[in-house]
């Protein structure tokens, strides 16, 4: 039940040693740290997404226990996958799964299936974990990939999240991994991310959900992003903050094809 590496030695460093130096430049050791219920990161390879990654990781408090919601961009397997037991192998070791959490999870929501294939080549959820290492050297996460799924699905999932977390000892910090506008010019997507993130801001998933398909937004993560302002929402979220938001061009000076990165908090 080890699930390889997908894309180590290509959107991060291979190597032990390498990764840990690529992460801790990426990172920060702030005095004060957020109390958040939920956090939206990019998953670009870490030379153009990371800075924005590592703002967001680096601002709030890292529990022992994450639940990591991913786009399936592969198209493969179910259209709500989670895996339930098992490990994710990284370069510095084998990261468990919280087969607890995870089991409570499948038993709560009708729309989860236990289904590794979806996981087995997506880079989106596999590039947060060298951040969660960074401040927490132990922890235990549950890997969940989203396809299409629709508003009332989205809401339903990220409700029943929240059902089984209430009542935790020990709360798990729920991640959406997302990036923004792909491939415009720098200003249309610097526009068009204003838009989806404001609705984040306001704490509207159905405003999120909505706003990217009618202004027909390229955020890969939108549906992990609206499920965990749901579940955050159910949890008694008051509030959303940017941290960071950057594209593609501030690293290569490319302006003319973009991709936007924001990173955001959810109190």
């Amino acid at each position: 039940m080890i699930r390889p590496p997908a894309v180590a030695g290509q959107f991060y460093p291979g190597a032990p040693r390498e990764l840990d130096h690529a992460v801790r430049r990426l990172t920060r050791d702030l005095p004060e740290k957020i109390n958040a219920k939920g956090i939206v990161v990019p998953h670009a390879g870490y030379i153009y997404s990371g800075a924005v990654a590592g703002d967001v990781f680096s601002s709030v408090v890292i529990p022992g226990r994450h639940i990591i919601f991913c786009p399936n961009h592969t198209g493969l397997g179910a259209q709500a996958a989670i895996m339930s037991r098992g490990a994710w192998r990284m370069p510095w070791g084998d990261v468990p799964i919280d087969e607890d959490l995870a089991g409570r999870l499948l038993a709560a929501s009708l729309l989860l299936s236990e289904d590794r294939t979806a996981h087995g080549r997506e880079h989106s959820l596999e590039v947060q974990l060298p951040f969660l290492r960074r401040f927490r050297e132990s922890f235990l996460f549950v890997p969940v990939a989203l396809g299409h799924l629709s508003i009332s699905d989205c809401r339903s999932l990220g409700e029943s999240v929240a059902q089984v977390l209430r009542d935790d000892p020990a709360p798990a910090l729920l991640i959406a991994s997302t990036d923004m506008t792909h491939y415009e010019t720098d200003a249309t997507a610097r526009k068009n991310d204003r838009k989806a993130i404001s609705r984040i801001l306001e704490l509207d998933p159905e405003g999120l959900y909505r706003t990217v398909r009618s202004e027909r937004i390229t955020m890969c993560g939108v549906i992990p992003t609206v499920v965990v302002l749901y579940a955050a929402l159910s949890l008694g979220a008051t509030e959303a903050r940017l941290i960071r938001y950057a594209t593609s061009g501030d690293v290569s000076g490319d302006r003319n094809q973009v991709v936007g990165y924001a990173g955001l908090a959810i109190l």
